[in-house]
């Protein structure tokens, strides 16, 4: 069990988690910083000048009674200060005998303390005071006969419970201040204390992650309410969830182990996290009540490399449905982040030139944190002449360009692959016109997606008739295509067929069982930017 209570600046809103970056809001972070500030004192404030005027401070007197009604030493507190002259305060006081005092400035505080007994298997209690006024000398009681429990689970009888999270979180006067319990297997019991702050003012979150035979589950609950809850009952029917299919797929046709994570997008939690042998899928039912999802993959680490992670962030989820991401299968190749405000794939700063496309993302777009490659190459070409070559990260380079308009041709290239899918290269070229800018300014890059249907050791059946969605990302699915031509080759490369594109789809005939299936893209978008891109070896068949 772990508790602590932590102060922070107010938010204006939630991010997302997002791989590998802080918007990632995992709540064990937190927790360990709350762990040091709970055990340690604020720094010293300067000295107070005559001008300054010193608050007037009170005595507040917290009593700890126990389930029996006797009192107990077997508690952790916190008080924290919101508002007011005490609003910087914060205060972990104990006394063994179960009632302790501490003099603090005036202000609105948030209280909260947990109570534990002698045997750990009777539970914890968690009391939570969202409004503590102190505008004179004060005593509370913090009685854990007032509490009720937490019973939150499946309904699935062999389903062991993992960990599970209490998060409360209070705003006054534009500032926020939260508290949070964390349990492991042990009962959980909780109570409101005190009067009523103002509506609106409290949120809390509580998750519960679960262990099944063969499904997993992550239960979770929001409320926004002027009390804290005084317990909490849900038993969700398999109905009444989502479900959430996490495909681990092994192209390269090594079985190995990962793991999988899948938590809630926003607000705080821990989050399930299991292993996961590739190629495998988990399956974990939430709760559409929490809002939007994040899945992880972390793929094993390779000798001297990091783990692979791919992520799948903010998705919605519908009760009765499911929703399936497949992480590391094929075909390998560019892809851009399609949401809202995203990062440009390029850019022009100036005479700074940057690309940054993932050019080994995976067959659903997800990027990989540490990408698997033998060898990346991206040129700059200014009217034909060589600007520069840039070694390292697949399809991310910084150049510096002349000032004047001219143009440019930009190429990427990346070899991937062992085992089975060997010999694997990703090539994109664009074209496009640009001269010296102002500010950051997107240049028009535009990509093209392959996404057929394929068994997770990227593997597609032999002699059958393919269909292939076909899908333009960036500047062209804005401005639109003025052309875009598809070519297949079954032989490395060395020879190639163009397929026509029907409504997004290619269709050909696939090869024999062994062989692999390249794919190029050949598009020119409405203002005349071009791209060229060949992903050889881009899956084969069986």
């Amino acid at each position: 069990m772990n508790v602590s209570s932590t102060p922070h600046e107010p938010t204006t809103g939630e991010t997302p988690g997002t791989a590998g970056g802080a918007g990632r809001r995992t709540v064990l972070r937190s927790l360990a910083l709350a762990a040091v500030l709970a055990c340690t004192t604020l720094p010293a404030l300067p000295p107070a000048t005559a001008a300054e005027h010193t608050p007037e401070t009170y005595t507040l007197t917290i009593r700890h009674v126990d389930r029996t009604g006797a009192a107990t030493g077997g508690y952790l507190t916190h008080v924290t200060g919101i508002s007011g002259p005490g609003a910087a305060e914060e205060a972990a006081p104990y006394d063994a005998t179960g009632t302790v005092t501490v003099r603090l400035p005036q202000g609105r505080y948030l209280l909260d303390s947990t109570l534990s007994g002698a045997d750990p298997a009777a539970g914890t209690d968690w009391i939570v005071q969202p409004r503590l006024d102190l505008n004179g000398d004060t005593t509370v009681t913090v009685d854990a006969r007032t509490t009720a429990p937490v019973d939150v689970r499946p309904a699935d009888p062999g389903a062991r419970p993992l960990n599970g999270l209490g998060f409360v979180e209070v705003t006054h006067e534009g500032r926020t201040r939260s508290a949070n319990v964390v349990t492991a297997r042990e009962a959980l019991r909780v109570a409101h204390l005190g009067p009523a702050a103002e509506p609106g003012s409290v949120r809390e979150w509580f998750d519960t992650y679960w262990s099944g035979e063969s499904t997993d589950y992550a239960l979770g609950y929001t409320f926004t309410s002027d009390r804290a809850l005084t317990g909490l009952v849900r038993h969700p029917a398999a109905e009444d969830l989502a479900t959430v299919r996490i495909r681990a797929a092994a192209p390269d046709g090594a079985p190995a182990t990962g793991f999988v994570s899948v938590q809630p997008s926003a607000g705080p939690t821990i989050g399930l996290v299991r292993p996961l042998r590739q190629p495998g899928t988990a399956t974990v039912l939430v709760t559409p009540e929490r809002g939007r999802w994040d899945a992880e993959y972390s793929g094993p680490a390779a000798p001297e490399t990091p783990p692979n992670r791919y992520t799948a962030g903010g998705f919605a989820v519908r009760a009765g449905a499911t929703t399936t991401h497949t992480f590391g299968n094929a075909v390998f190749g560019p892809a851009l982040d399609t949401t809202p405000g995203a990062r440009p794939a390029g850019t022009r700063d100036g005479d700074a030139l940057a690309l940054d496309v993932p050019l080994l993302a995976d067959g659903e777009g997800h990027a990989p944190s540490a990408p698997r490659f033998h060898g990346a190459t991206t040129t700059l070409h200014r009217d034909g002449v060589l600007i520069g070559t840039r070694h390292g990260d697949p399809g991310r380079a910084r150049f510096t360009a002349p000032p004047g308009r001219a143009a440019y041709r930009l190429t990427a290239t990346a070899t991937h692959g062992d085992g089975p899918a060997a010999g694997g290269r990703v090539t994109a070229s664009w074209t496009f016109v640009s001269a010296r800018t102002s500010g950051p300014t997107g240049l028009p890059l535009s990509t093209v997606r392959f996404t057929p249907a394929l068994d997770l050791d990227g593997t597609a059946p032999a002699g059958t008739l393919v269909r292939v969605p076909v899908t333009v990302q960036g500047a062209a699915a804005g401005t639109g295509v003025r052309s875009l031509t598809v070519s297949v080759s079954t032989d490395d490369g060395v020879t190639w067929t163009r397929v026509p594109v029907l409504d997004g789809t290619v269709g050909f005939r696939a090869p024999a069982p062994g062989r692999t299936v390249s794919l190029r893209a050949e598009l020119t978008d409405a203002d005349g930017n071009t791209l060229t891109q060949t992903q050889r070896n881009a899956y084969r068949t069986r």
